[in-house]
């Protein structure tokens, strides 16, 4: 098996100690061998991963054709190699590096047995059936919709409308835009374009960057990149990746999600092809660390709730999700069992590995325990006492009665719930958010129990989550004051229009996969018909207007990659439910039991997650 890492840029800067602790200490015996091509470099500069990565055409075949799909081994080496020279230049006025490829004669073999993945449609469970004329579209739609860099795809644009003139960020690769679309290349027995985004995504992982001379932590990946031509000079253009981490975003957003969707993406592809050893090569496994050592870091916050700013996740515009949203908790739990899942456990991850236990225990509990209303729920907040100081309140989170909104009394009904959209001290967003809802299902971030209420409420509401195109973003709408205020008038997010609750096509796939877990798939068959009625007629918008979902969305883009990929994964989730059981989580009972509050040693109180069992379990 062979390895390449390629190292864009020389710096004079002095590594910090987390870098050089963490590049010596896991890549000094796995890296390839690397020294300057010319002697006027000198030996104390030290290297790191800019955020451009460039092609170049005059290099081996092999680099651009199997650089995606070489890895080394976490846990096999073997002393038998031998090498061979390569070239690379690090930028337009930098001398190039000689890397040294590391040929493994003992693993050859196996390096190129998974150079390129194809998956039998068979194994797959699927089952030969004509597809429709909408799904026919979809698949036209999608590949046009590919992005190639170096000659190989690596991700699909965000919309690609040919009537657009100004696509703005339309035309660029977006990591949680891909991801439904990723699912149904690999669902359909593509494997090498999700190879492919992965390893260049991680490439992309934001080790150095500056932002108004502030730079964020390392490890946070890039919400979007592009494939841009350069010219290097008169004769010569190249290609280079041209990553996007929240610097040139409406309202300069941090892409939280994106590094959260990029660990779940990782592991579908393992279940989906059984290709393990991308998750195995030592690059990929320091991209989980880096990304899951940012999200654990130590910070003010009382709770293990991931504490993010406004825009931050699909919901990238102002509109009062800043604190705790429900949509980074569920992803931010799924990356924790990703990732606990897929690192190797070694002396270097083992108190990585603590660390996401512990979370995952504290952070079950807390959305379980406190996001969770029903009716009953309802009417003990409606009695709630206020100002309460002692270990033992009740309204643990000084929520006031008058909070609940007139229209909640009315809307939940009495064999359905579900999880608050955000909780901060006198704060409960009451707000039903699909993608956090369906996701913490597929998680099993919320109970059993909670699953399927949450369900009950789709199906008893489903003239206003569902209406006339599947799905609500969130329910309901901002309006007068609150819309005035919490979005600043935002032009785009009129009530009941783009995500102050407009309807968004592309959650179906998280709701098949959340009903065919909870055994309901005829809820998703029909929610997928419903909207197959439709969307080829309206040129697969991004989004739809209306409490209803009737009029295409006032600024939708067509053919919006996500909104057809969403609908083919939907149609082959349900096609393939064994398949569809790969991407789901159930209920792990060991967390329960996981506590490491100390609070049984002190005497001064117990801890209220005993009691809390009996309602799980």
């Amino acid at each position: 098996m062979s390895g390449i890492h390629v190292l864009r840029k020389f710096s004079t800067k002095p590594a910090s100690r987390f870098r050089r602790s963490l590049f010596f200490s896991t890549f000094s015996k796995d890296l390839p061998r690397v020294r300057p091509y010319s002697s006027s470099i000198s030996n104390h500069h030290k290297f790191f991963f800019s955020s451009h990565i460039w092609c170049f055409r005059q290099l081996p075949d092999w680099v651009s054709q199997k650089t995606t799909s070489i890895g080394v081994s976490v846990r096999h080496f073997s002393n038998s190699v031998e090498t061979e020279k390569i070239h690379v230049q690090t930028g337009l006025n930098s001398n190039p590096l000689v890397i040294e490829r590391i040929h493994n004669k003992d693993q050859e073999t196996l390096g190129e047995s998974v150079s390129r993945v194809e998956i039998n449609v068979e194994t797959l469970g699927g089952k030969v059936r004509e597809e429709s004329e909408a799904e026919k579209e979809a698949w036209r739609i999608l590949e046009d919709a590919v992005v190639r860099y170096c000659g190989s795809p690596v991700g699909t644009v965000a919309a690609n409308d040919p009537g657009d003139k100004l696509p703005l960020n339309y035309d660029q690769v977006f990591i949680r835009d891909f991801v439904p679309s990723a699912l149904a290349f690999l669902l359909k027995g593509q494997g090498d374009i999700v190879r492919n985004f992965l390893l260049h995504t991680l490439q992309l992982q934001s080790w150095e960057k500056t932002v108004d001379c502030y730079s964020p932590g390392q490890g946070l990946m890039p919400a979007s990149f592009k494939v841009r031509t350069v010219a290097l000079d008169d004769n010569t253009t190249e290609e280079v990746l041209d990553p996007d981490f929240g610097e040139s975003a409406i309202g300069r957003v941090a892409p939280v999600d994106s590094g959260l969707w990029w660990i779940i993406l990782l592991r579908a592809y393992g279940k989906l092809t059984g290709d393990f050893s991308l998750q195995e090569r030592i690059d990929v496994q320091t991209g989980i660390k880096l990304i899951m050592n940012l999200c654990l870091a130590d910070g003010f916050d009382m709770f293990p709730t991931l504490l993010v700013t406004d825009g931050s996740c699909m919901i990238d515009r102002r509109m009062g999700i800043h604190g705790h949203p429900l949509e980074i908790q569920s992803l931010f739990y799924s990356a924790l069992i990703c990732s606990r899942e897929m690192l190797s456990v070694n002396d270097s991850s083992k108190n990585l590995v603590r660390a996401i236990n512990n979370r995952l225990s504290a952070l079950s509990f807390h959305i379980r325990e406190y996001y969770w209303v029903d009716i009953k729920k309802i009417n003990e907040i409606y009695r709630y006492k206020t100002e309460e100081y002692s270990t033992d309140a009740t309204n643990k989170f000084n929520i006031y009665p008058e909070q609940i909104p007139p229209w909640l009394m009315d809307w939940i009904p009495e064999q359905g719930g579900y999880l608050l959209g955000n909780l901060q001290p006198a704060h409960m967003d009451f707000r039903f958010f699909s993608l956090g809802n369906f996701w913490s299902v597929v998680s099993s971030l919320s109970t059993p129990k909670q699953n399927e209420a949450i369900l009950n409420l789709i199906e008893a509401k489903w003239d206003d989550i569902i209406g006339n195109m599947p799905l609500k973003i969130c329910y309901p709408a901002l309006e007068y004051d609150d819309w005035r205020i919490i979005t600043g008038s935002d032009p785009k997010n009129t009530p009941w229009s783009y995500h102050n609750s407009g309807s968004w096509p592309t959650l179906l796939w998280q709701f098949t996969l959340a009903c065919m877990k909870m055994g309901r798939p005829e809820l998703a068959e029909k929610a997928v018909a419903l909207a197959e009625k439709r969307l080829m007629a309206d040129r697969w918008p991004e989004y739809y207007d209306t409490r209803s979902g009737k009029f295409i969305g006032k600024q939708s883009r067509l053919y919006q990659t996500w909104t057809v990929a969403g609908y083919l994964t939907s149609k082959l989730l349900l096609a393939n439910p064994e398949m569809a059981s790969l991407l789901f989580w159930e209920e792990d009972y060991e967390l329960l039991d996981i506590c490491v509050c100390g609070l049984s040693k002190t005497g001064r109180k117990k801890c209220s997650r005993v009691a809390a069992k009996i309602h799980i379990r």
